[in-house]
């Protein structure tokens, strides 16, 4: 009987849970959505291993806006650029929040650019981007550091001798001396324990400033406070050196999938550029194939295919629903990147679809892997100028060889998740 009575109680308990979330989902208004568990939300539905994919096969049947529950909490997905450009850009006030990010969350607390929200948010991106603009450390440009830099890259690259060798490590260390250049105004060797003790404590999200630092020391302000400021640095840190890596990772991996196509860009680089002269930005305009290859990479590898959360700052109307103030928000950019209104066979790789029939390069609006709107990533001109500079460089001096053949290659992430991790492997660089 006692077990009988626990399991009529435990039911009335789920009816009631049940048939409350229907009412409040009901009342005020929010998109269609899988049905959720008490506790677990809809957890269940989605695959942990690939949860961008899980995201977009539910919107297959929701349609572009539909609303999920992690756990307890309630989120809305956007997917599709048409979704993503009408709520980042057409109602780009209103979706602009921040939504939380649980893992980081206990080390920014609402801190940094990345994670701040209102007047905090807009100073702190103000703040950064003049700190960019004006860049004017020591005599050099941003575009002279890295063109500086990736010549450092060159001569470690040299030392291989043509052997085998993960680039992973060489890859991170370049683009973090990029970052290290403008918040410290100075490069570390490669060696540094300085330099990789940062490294370190950047690829785990975390960071702590040991000695005291005077700037706007008396200003009450919030977002100029030491932790606040630290904290900014470390999304710099974060965004510059992580995902520009592990992009320029997947191009030389993609490169010796695709030989045909490193072929081509080599013989851009020569005819443009040429072998003795160090590439530039200004070479971009002239290298549309070049350019159209870097685009398809970053578009093909998705490397963050769920973005960053936003929430919204009031309550809005959006597409006949109702979204309540500080609703999160998940906005799939892969499904922009992939989608087949935009690209034909988006899951193929094909520089053709940067290029119009002429073969000039062609601008897109659904390529958005820095986001877009209000919240797009602020170092976006400065990340692209390093994966130009960066991949003609390496391809201006090298050929990329593979121990597999271009068929057995395999692009497959070790890791589906917040960031599309590149996996792992070695290569040969042959001098030209």
């Amino acid at each position: 009987m006692e077990l009988e009575w626990v399991l009529s109680i435990s039911l009335g308990i789920c009816l009631v849970l049940v048939s409350a979330w229907k009412w409040k989902h009901k009342e005020v208004r929010f998109p269609p959505g899988p049905m959720p568990l008490p506790f677990l939300g809809n957890l269940l539905q989605l695959n942990p291993k690939d949860l961008p994919k899980s995201l977009l096969a539910l919107s297959h049947k929701y349609g572009p806006v539909y609303t999920l529950y992690l756990g307890p909490r309630r989120v809305v997905v956007l997917c599709g650029h048409e979704a993503l450009k009408e709520a980042l850009v057409d109602h780009g006030e209103q979706f602009c929040g921040r939504g939380k990010i649980a893992p980081v969350e206990r080390t920014f607390k609402g801190l940094g650019i990345v994670m701040a929200n209102g007047e905090r948010w807009k100073k702190l991106r103000h703040f950064t981007l003049v700190t960019l603009k004006n860049f004017g450390m020591g005599k050099c440009s941003i575009e002279e550091r890295i063109q500086e830099e990736a010549q450092y890259l060159l001569e470690k690259f040299r030392k291989t001798k043509g052997l085998p060798f993960d680039p992973t490590y060489l890859l991170n260390c370049t683009t973090s001396n990029i970052i290290c250049s403008i918040v410290f105004g100075r490069r570390f060797e490669y060696e540094d324990k300085t330099f990789l003790s940062m490294l370190d404590l950047t690829n785990k999200l975390f960071f702590e400033l040991s000695t005291p630092w005077a700037k706007e020391k008396g200003n009450p302000s919030p977002e100029f406070t030491v932790n606040s400021l630290a904290l900014t640095a470390l999304n710099l840190f974060t965004a510059g050196t992580d995902t520009v890596s592990s992009t320029l990772k997947y191009a030389l991996l993609l490169m010796m999938k695709y030989p045909e196509v490193e072929e081509k860009v080599h013989q851009e680089i020569d005819n443009v550029i040429g072998r003795n002269r160090v590439p530039a930005v200004k070479d971009r305009v002239n290298m549309p194939y070049t350019n159209a290859v870097i685009h398809e990479i970053q578009r093909l590898v998705d490397i963050l295919p769920a973005g960053l959360p936003h929430k919204v700052t009031e309550d809005t109307e959006f597409r006949g629903y109702l979204l309540p103030k500080d609703t999160n928000i998940i906005t799939l950019l892969g499904s922009a990147l992939h989608d087949p209104q935009y690209f034909s066979d988006p899951e193929i790789f094909n520089p053709q679809h940067f290029l119009d029939e002429e073969g000039c390069f062609k601008k897109i609006d659904a390529f958005v892997p820095f986001s877009s709107g209000k919240r797009a990533c602020v170092g976006e001109s400065m990340a692209r100028m390093e994966l130009f500079l960066y991949f003609t460089t390496i391809l201006q001096s090298f050929s990329l060889k593979s121990s597999l053949t271009p068929t057995d290659i395999d692009i497959t992430p070790q890791q589906n998740g917040f960031l599309n991790v590149p996996p792992i492997y070695e290569l040969c660089l042959i001098p030209r």
